[in-house]
């Protein structure tokens, strides 16, 4: 089969082995994939966790057709029409525990479920699970314009949040933030921002930060979440080490948590993907959920595809069909 591995030369279109399920496995004849930033890393030869390196079949999130099951799989049948996450996404088959599965909707084309898993279970999970946001209480959702931060700014406004606030540096992106629930757009590259949201909230600061940018606005989040806040940490796109201001975290006692997919174990993300199922997948089904897709490359442009992320002027998920 064709797949999208990283050798010797870079990433590259190449042939594989077709791969077979075993006991929780699902066999997915895979038929479209979404673009993540961590698989722009590992197109350059960075690792995620145990994902990427020299053999590696790229990609972290698909949607197809269950075409076999291993003799331990459940819940799922050949045929289904199903989108998910886990790695050797970028190939015309790929293998998925029966755990990080979940159905297309009926009306859901392809392209547009390849969008949502990765964006599903991690904003449900950092800003529920682990954020504990409840109704009535503010967010600031740092890199608001990315794929799973637009679904952040809906999953807030979802659960009832009072005011919702998201970041973008781009003036255009950040525009449209409203358009997926946010109250009050920021840039965060500037230095009024704090400002800003202390504004918005009467003084106080914000009750919870999803930080997908870290780095040099790590001390800026602290100073804009309120006394007993909560910050999680689930990205690093400005910088994985930075000055970190331990006397005004401890001062307003919040608590800061990081997440990462990369440590968790197999129990640990199937229980991430039933907790989506049995909170918010009445939203999915009915699209109040989604993700606006700004392109779809086909399988043989995936270098396109990737090209394009790097130049980073889109809005919402890139997509690649095979």
């Amino acid at each position: 089969m064709k797949a999208y591995v990283y050798g010797a030369g870079g990433a590259a279109i190449t042939d594989v082995d077709k791969p077979a399920p075993k006991g929780p496995q699902v066999l997915i004849r895979v038929r479209a994939c979404g673009l993540n930033r961590a698989d722009l890393g590992m197109t350059k030869g960075h690792a995620h966790g145990a994902a990427g390196g020299g053999g590696a079949v790229l990609g972290m999130e698909w949607a197809g057709e269950i075409e076999a099951v291993g003799d331990e799989a459940y819940g799922c049948e050949v045929g289904d029409r199903v989108m998910g996450s886990g790695a050797a996404a970028f190939g015309e088959y790929t293998l998925a525990d029966h755990g990080r599965l979940f159905p297309i909707p009926d009306g859901v084309s392809f392209e547009d479920a390849a969008a949502l898993p990765v964006a599903l279970t991690t904003m449900h999970n950092a800003l529920i699970a682990v954020g504990k946001l409840r109704a009535g209480q503010s967010v600031l959702i740092q890199g608001a314009s990315s794929g799973v931060g637009l679904m952040a700014l809906q999953i807030a406004r979802l659960k009832g949040a009072k005011l919702v606030i998201g970041s973008s540096t781009d003036n255009s992106r950040r525009d449209r933030l409203r358009e997926f629930g946010a109250d009050l757009a920021i840039d965060s590259s500037g230095s009024g921002w704090v400002d800003q949201v202390l504004a918005a909230t009467g003084g106080a600061g914000v009750d919870l930060i999803i930080d997908q940018i870290s780095g040099s606005v790590a001390n800026q989040n602290l100073a804009a979440t309120r006394v007993l806040g909560r910050i999680v940490n689930v990205g690093r796109l400005g910088g994985a080490h930075a000055d970190f201001n331990f006397d005004l975290h401890a001062a307003r006692r919040i608590d800061y948590v990081g997440v990462t997919f990369r440590t968790r174990s197999i129990e640990e993300i199937r229980e991430i993907f039933r907790q989506v199922r049995g909170d918010i997948w009445p939203a999915v089904e009915t699209r109040k959920l989604k993700l606006p897709v700004d392109r779809v490359f086909a399988f043989a442009e995936i270098d396109k595809a990737f090209a394009h992320m790097e130049a980073n002027r889109h809005f919402g998920k890139i997509v690649v069909t095979l």
